[in-house]
């Protein structure tokens, strides 16, 4: 999954395909390269296996396009979240293939040498409202290699929707599961899935939900084993937690890229 810029230029060194002075300019900008407003961890795919993620909210376009720049001059996937139509535009200008999922606020640049998914993360979401932050989840673990499907909508209020997926369910590796209003749907599946759930509560709801408040509590307090949880509508903590328990025990994990995954989507209603 991630490109050992170190192993490649010793390599390059050693094959005399570079000098040393040329070796020694290219390592000296390792660990980070300093751009004053941003200090971007060129070590970070050597340490975890993926390099740093470009997180825009906050950021300028001007930024978001500088260290866009720099990651991809050391090589690798770019991926960056929270992102707008400004953010991706400056990121258009520098590489012209990157691709922008408007849904998940998400930019990706695909340089992985290949595309063969493995495992199997399932991605549920309560409602429809969710999926913006279920697909942020989804498209994270897919970018770092993992099979990914979707089942959208099968929120409590239907309890026989989830049901009828139970098979499915009952086969995933790792399940992220994502909810607002009350945030009960986590226990549910937890109390149906031997696997790790992670569960992800959701600023959708109404006035006592306090903006995600409450179900984040009620997930922290879920009465079911094997539920974690991050914070609210934090998609992509979710996906790249997922995809790291799922590459467990997986053949040839560090080389292996995730390829878009099944989509489910049950109904046409509002979060339950």
């Amino acid at each position: 999954m991630h490109d050992n810029i170190i192993r490649q230029v010793l390599e390059q060194l050693k094959n005399g395909d570079v000098g040393v002075e040329e070796a020694y300019e290219r390592l000296k900008h390792l660990p980070f390269t300093d751009l004053e407003f941003a200090k971007v961890d060129n070590h970070r795919a050597i340490r975890k296996g993926f390099p740093e993620v470009i997180f825009c909210q906050g950021k300028t376009p001007e930024q978001i396009r500088n260290i866009a720049q720099t990651l991809l001059d050391n090589g690798g996937t770019l991926l960056a979240t929270r992102a707008d139509e400004a953010a991706y535009r400056a990121v258009q200008e520098i590489e012209p293939e990157a691709i922008y999922h408007s849904q998940a606020r998400i930019i990706i640049v695909d340089r992985r040498p290949s595309k063969m998914a493995v495992g199997n993360v399932i991605v549920i979401s309560a409602g429809t409202a969710d999926v913006p932050v279920a697909e942020e989840a989804a498209i994270t673990a897919e970018v770092l290699g993992a099979k990914v499907a979707r089942v959208f909508d099968v929120g409590v209020a239907g309890l026989h929707r989830l049901l009828a997926f139970y098979e499915k369910i009952a086969s995933a590796k790792v399940l992220v599961v994502v909810a607002g209003m009350d945030g009960v749907l986590p226990s549910v599946v937890g109390g149906l899935a031997s696997c790790p759930v992670i569960a992800v509560p959701t600023s959708i709801g109404y006035g006592a939900h306090f903006g995600g408040l409450a179900p984040l509590l009620t997930m922290l307090n879920s009465c079911a084993s094997g539920v974690s949880v991050v914070n609210i509508d934090n998609g992509f903590g979710a996906g790249y937690l997922a995809a790291i328990i799922n590459r467990i025990g997986e053949i040839g994990e560090a080389d292996e890229i995730g390829e878009m995954g099944e989509t489910v989507e049950l109904g046409d209603g509002a979060n339950d």
